[in-house]
């Protein structure tokens, strides 16, 4: 019995999907195989975990020998830190892509947080995927906070936000919207969960329930249409958009 006899990851929402097959066919040889270990290696951690995953299953589950893992990757972190490059690129970025010409610092936070929930709700076992990878990878967790930072900046200076200090406002959001995908994953979460959630949100930020119910209101704006992923990353980039931690 091989590991896919107890399932495999399901593909992202069409609005999350990787570009067309084709656009990698051209690719060379080695680039294929690394994008090949990268998705096999997502296929592992969210049936088996990160922690307990190991780099024998993602050779097993990618149809390679051993030894071609450890030629594209050195060692386990360095495979986690290469998933954090294509989960912060294919989630994260995506959707602070979306608010581009959003100009209020409220808004894009309610945004950001909305998005988030939507995938533990559209895609439940990548949102369980994001959360566990960014519990292991200071990078990606670093890279989804500074996301989160630029916006809660921008609604500060804009005044829509009154907080006591920057880092007890970071974790109040971090902590509530990663906990609130939890619920979602889980199935635990009661209807209209994101907006209430959301909501709330925006109030411990300092606005009122109804500024804050107004803004929560708005529809999302679309995500962006995919852009091929970043071959030969080391790291996330890091600009600025929501929150997810554990």
């Amino acid at each position: 019995m091989t590991l896919w006899s107890h399932g495999s990851l399901p593909a992202l929402p069409p609005e999350l999907a990787p570009e067309p097959a084709d656009a990698y066919a051209r690719a060379p040889k080695r680039e294929r195989t690394r994008r090949q270990l990268i998705e096999a290696a997502a296929r592992v951690f969210s049936h088996r975990g990160v922690a307990v995953a190991t780099l024998a299953e993602v050779a097993q589950v990618g149809q390679v020998a051993n030894a071609t893992v450890y030629n594209h990757f050195a060692s386990k972190d360095a495979l986690i830190e290469e998933m954090a490059v294509w989960l912060a690129d294919r989630l994260c970025r995506r959707i602070a892509e979306s608010c581009v010409h959003v100009a209020e610092g409220s808004e894009r936070m309610a945004v950001g947080n909305r998005r988030y929930l939507w995938l533990a709700d559209v895609a439940p076992a990548w949102a369980a995927l994001l959360l566990d990878v960014a519990a292991t990878s200071p990078a990606l967790l670093g890279t989804v906070r500074d996301y989160m930072l630029a916006d809660l900046r921008l609604g500060i200076r804009q005044k829509a936000f009154k907080v006591t200090t920057e880092a007890a406002a970071a974790d109040l959001v971090g902590g509530t919207i990663s906990q609130a995908m939890r619920m979602r994953i889980a199935g635990l979460a009661p209807k209209n969960h994101a907006t209430a959630v959301t909501t709330m949100v925006l109030v411990g930020l300092g606005m009122s329930r109804d500024a804050a119910a107004e803004v929560v209101a708005r529809p999302l704006p679309p995500l962006a249409v995919a852009a091929p992923m970043p071959r030969s990353v080391s790291r996330p980039v890091r600009r600025g958009r929501s929150a997810v931690q554990r």
